[in-house]
């Protein structure tokens, strides 16, 4: 039996756990310092943008393809393995269209902004076998009537896009992976990942085991899914892979009333800003994006958040009345250097595959991720996906 040891417990490595769980002759415990969904885990808000995103083709589309059709199954299995009910918005996202916005009406690759661009997409997307709709103004005030801005030139509805709570999700994940099995190891830091020598003949080294706080622990696969904590554990293998943070602010608001239609409520997003129901009439409202301007510590920016509340309003005036119940804030592993995220082996390491650097798209690509990584242990193939996927996704 093979001992797979997974390092982090986001929703990448829960991910990865669960579906790793479903393989036989598979051994796997997954460590982290601390407890499960922290980090950017804990503070995305789940916005799972697939068939409206602009990535069209090869593996960066690919990918969301692929978990937005798993998570249609993924989130029953682990309703009927864990007896939980899991927040799931299947009610798709709604993205605003006006030329004020930024960007205006994001242009396809290789074309040009505005509606056309979008007709372009919905095109790509029916011959994909998705569905996108372009709202006018009068279909969008009858439909979602909260949405009160002159600005506003109409809006591109996505029905098979969803949002979801991250943190419920990971904990579901790890409930369900412990019932098939894997050991979940809270509160242990792993310290290093010692190599053994290589000979001469050998085209890549193997690492055996890793160095934890409980002492070194065998393993014949190891996956790095540590987010930022990724950095330094390659670079004890001097194969240094650079991820920085980028801070995300969020803020919860409660409206005592549902926005529009209580029976209609889409995720909605405009200007990079997201306005999602999370039930009793509160909304979660996010998120900044703020980059470290020295060094790695970033301190929240309160003036940029009250910017992503103001936009919001904008958007939907009837949110001005609403009451802030609370903020909050995380830390995204962007790739320095090379698009994010990075998935597959790391260079020069025969058993050792990095699953890490989502920055903006952890919940988003979680599914897909932990099938790559599911397949390139099954095959014990090379390859690995490196994909540019930051421009749109779950914030």
């Amino acid at each position: 039996m093979s001992h797979v040891a997974v390092i982090g417990c986001g929703v990448v490595g829960a991910a990865i756990a669960y579906e790793l769980s479903q393989v036989k002759g598979l051994k796997i415990t997954v460590f982290d310092r601390q407890a499960p969904a922290q980090a950017s885990t804990g503070a995305a808000l789940g916005v799972l943008m697939g068939a409206i995103s602009q990535k069209i083709k090869g593996k960066a589309w690919q990918m969301r393809a692929t978990s937005i059709q798993r998570y249609e199954t993924l989130i029953p299995e682990l309703e009927a393995l864990t007896g939980r009910q899991l927040p799931f918005n299947r009610q798709g996202i709604l993205s605003l269209l006006s030329e004020h916005l930024d960007p205006p009406n994001p242009p396809l690759k290789g074309g040009q902004g505005g509606i056309s661009a979008w007709e372009k997409l919905i095109e790509i997307r029916q011959s994909q076998g998705w569905h996108l709709e372009i709202w006018d103004t009068a279909k969008l005030k009858n439909i979602c009537p909260q949405v009160d801005n002159a600005k506003i030139t109409g809006a591109v509805y996505s029905p098979q896009d969803r949002q979801l709570d991250p943190a419920a999700l990971t904990l579901a994940l790890v409930e369900a992976a412990q019932h098939n099995g894997v050991t979940f190891k809270f509160g242990v830091a792993v310290l290093g990942v010692p190599m053994l020598a290589k000979t001469t003949l050998e085209a890549s080294t193997k690492c055996t085991a890793i160095e934890t706080t409980e002492g070194e622990i065998a393993a014949d696969w190891i996956v790095i899914a540590a987010g930022l904590g990724s950095t330094p554990l390659t670079a004890q293998l001097n194969q240094t892979v650079e991820i920085r943070p980028v801070l995300g602010q969020a803020l919860q608001l409660s409206l005592g009333r549902p926005l529009g239609n209580p029976d209609f409520q889409p995720a909605i997003t405009g200007n990079d800003v997201h306005i999602v129901p999370v039930g009793n009439d509160d909304y979660w409202v996010g998120a900044t994006v703020e980059f470290s301007t020295d060094g790695d510590e970033i301190p929240p920016d309160k003036q940029l958040l009250e910017s992503v509340r103001e936009q919001a309003i904008t958007f939907c005036p009837e949110l001005a009345a609403a009451t802030i119940l609370r903020t909050w804030s995380g830390l995204r592993p962007r790739p320095e250097g090379r698009p994010a995220p990075v998935i597959g082996k790391l260079p020069g390491f025969s058993n050792v595959l990095l699953a890490t650097g989502h920055y903006r798209n952890g919940v988003l690509l979680a599914p897909a991720t932990a099938c790559a990584i599911r397949e390139m242990i099954i095959s014990q193939g090379t390859g690995g996906w490196g994909l540019g996927t930051e421009e749109q996704g779950e914030k």
